[in-house]
């Protein structure tokens, strides 16, 4: 596997990989209509020139996960990390978010999702992060918010 950054040729290809990633995310509320599977390609089009979009390739070069980040104010605010679902469990979305973290260095980095998304926090406490606020967005839908220093 190879991280790199995205170019603009690749969005599509990413955001192809979105529709399929996030489809487990929508599962867990019984609902399609969820921001990462409503975004466009010009949304991430804006995304790719506010910041930066890594991508990991497998030996046969196509995009296998990707993850997006842009800093504000000093901090490094990371979304969208993704692994196709077929290479989930292999440590490839850890080494994206690793990799995104060193294209930032000595940051404060911050991400969200959501409280019943049990993995992603698993993963992020595993790396460091620590929750720092809880928000309810919809009647079902409730974030958490995990900050590393």
């Amino acid at each position: 596997m190879n991280i790199k950054k995205a170019e603009k040729g690749d969005l599509s290809e990413i955001l192809d990989l979105q529709y399929l990633a996030y489809q487990s995310e929508a599962r867990l509320f019984d609902n399609q209509d969820i921001p990462p599977l409503k975004q466009t390609l010009t949304d991430v089009e804006k995304e790719y020139k506010k910041g930066i979009i890594l991508k990991a390739l497998d030996k046969d070069k196509t995009i296998i996960g990707s993850v997006r980040a842009f800093c504000e104010n000093e901090t490094v605010y990371i979304g969208k990390l993704m692994v196709h679902p077929s290479k989930q469990g292999q440590g490839i979305g850890t080494q994206l978010l690793l990799e995104m973290e060193k294209q930032y260095p000595k940051q404060r980095y911050e991400l969200f999702t959501s409280t019943r998304s049990e993995k992603n926090i698993a993963l992020y406490k595993k790396l460091g992060y620590k929750v720092f606020d809880e928000r309810q967005v919809t009647g079902e839908l409730r974030f958490v918010y995990m900050e590393k220093i």
